[in-house]
């Protein structure tokens, strides 16, 4: 189970984070210094079944419904004793015809490249939901994934294949280089892997799909 630490170079915030495939997907917990907690699960095709954001003043809640994400999204509750703060109170439903949210947290970008199951040097364009900010607006936004290629490197444990995908926002044609090793970010824009306790799961598919 990997767990380590990721660094929001932008806003140079830390985020502790832990993943894990299980029978029927894989999972991802992390939390943020700033109090923003992502709580995200795909099954075996790498759909996101379930995704919880909570930030310390608004909450969101969705997942895959078809062709189709839906949530919703509300004001967060103060937590217990003065704890963190926590999903609570009267939500407001959205939809949107997408294929997967992409957030802020790394996690994220894993489950959105894993989904598309790309060939090297295959490409595919994807309608995203975005949640942007502390507020946890939700933008629709469709991409370019790229597998431009994938290189081996020697570790203490054994060959460790990261690939590199060329992602482009089509509404502005920027494009971005994001590179990932199994379940784990190792670069990506304003993303830097900081630490790792434990090598990547580099298997790409999480279960029966």
């Amino acid at each position: 189970m990997p767990r380590g630490t990721y660094v929001h170079l932008d806003d140079d915030l830390t985020e502790r984070f832990q993943c894990a495939p299980g029978p029927g997907g894989w999972r991802y917990v992390g939390e943020r210094a700033d109090g923003v907690r992502t709580d995200l699960v795909v099954d075996g095709r790498w759909r996101q079944i379930r995704v919880e954001v909570v930030a310390p003043s608004w909450w969101l809640r969705g997942g895959v419904t078809g062709h189709d994400l839906a949530w919703v999204r509300g004001p967060a509750a103060d937590g217990a004793d003065g704890g963190a703060a926590r999903a609570g109170g009267a939500g407001e439903e959205h939809g949107a015809r997408a294929v997967a949210f992409l957030g802020e947290s790394p996690g994220f970008l894993v489950a959105v490249a894993r989904t598309l199951r790309l060939e090297e040097g295959a490409s595919a364009d994807v309608r995203l939901v975005r949640l942007v900010g502390a507020s946890l607006s939700a933008l629709t936004v469709v991409q370019r994934w790229r597998l431009a290629g994938t290189e081996s490197y020697d570790t203490e444990t054994g060959p460790l294949p990261v690939e590199r995908y060329e992602v482009t926002d089509l509404a502005t044609a920027e494009t971005a280089d994001v590179h990932l090793a199994g379940d784990i970010v190792l670069d990506a824009p304003g993303i830097e892997l900081a630490d790792l306790e434990s090598p990547p799961n580099l298997g790409t598919s999480p279960g029966p799909g």
